[in-house]
């Protein structure tokens, strides 16, 4: 429970790639607020399970490794306001090429909160030159799920060496006339945990994400 407190405080003093939108109670499931019904342990696709900061598997269902102790966080996701830049007349080259949105460890560092402390993880879209401030329009609604971009532009500025070998999820197609366009990720607990090696922590494996029964709009501000 200790870790927890600390890992809620993380989440608070770092809004941009853990924001909060449900805490269950330690050794709940159900997740009442965002989707009633559901079952944390077993409805997201995949799971990354990490030991004194080691990943030491991925599973389907958590049901074998449950314990009562465990508290659970649903953080937003910016896949949450990608219909929002489709709408705006954004391409989504991920959703193009029908791969996973590439993440990458930065050199940005998060507010540390008790044990936890470590860079920032951010995800990549590549947007046109003309569409950028749109872009940036567009996501600012959406506080909830990550809102406005963290970086425009060269990607080694942020600590990235090679924008073509993302850390997680997959590398694409950056084309003429494009920038890329860097946006906070909920990927960001696992380079954390790795960072401070918590006895336990699970994560979602990147890009399979926990669906809720909130629409996209419902987080949209504006």
């Amino acid at each position: 429970m200790a870790l927890a407190f600390d890992f809620l405080l993380f989440c608070q003093r770092n809004p941009r790639p853990c924001p909060i939108l449900e805490v269950i109670e330690a050794g709940e499931v159900e997740p009442r607020l965002t989707a009633p019904g559901a079952d944390i342990r077993t409805d997201i696709p995949y799971y990354r399970v990490y030991e004194n900061g080691e990943l030491t598997g991925e599973v389907d269902s958590l049901k074998e490794i449950w314990r009562d102790d465990l508290v659970s966080f649903l953080l937003g996701c910016s896949f949450s306001f990608e219909s929002a830049l489709s709408e705006a007349g954004i391409s989504l080259r991920h959703q193009e090429m029908n791969c996973n949105v590439p993440m990458y460890v930065t050199n940005i560092a998060t507010n540390s909160a008790g044990v936890f402390s470590g860079p920032m993880v951010v995800s990549m879209r590549p947007v046109r030159h003309d569409k950028i401030v749109r872009a940036v329009q567009v996501t600012s609604r959406f506080p909830a799920t990550h809102g406005a971009p963290v970086h425009i532009g060269d990607p080694s500025v942020i600590g990235i060496e090679n924008i073509d070998r993302p850390d997680f999820g997959d590398g694409v197609e950056i084309r003429p006339g494009e920038e890329p366009v860097f946006w906070a990720c909920g990927v960001t607990p696992q380079a954390v945990a790795l960072n401070c090696k918590p006895p336990l922590m699970i994560t979602h494996a990147p890009g399979h994400m926990f669906v809720t029964a909130q629409r996209d709009a419902d987080y949209a501000v504006l």
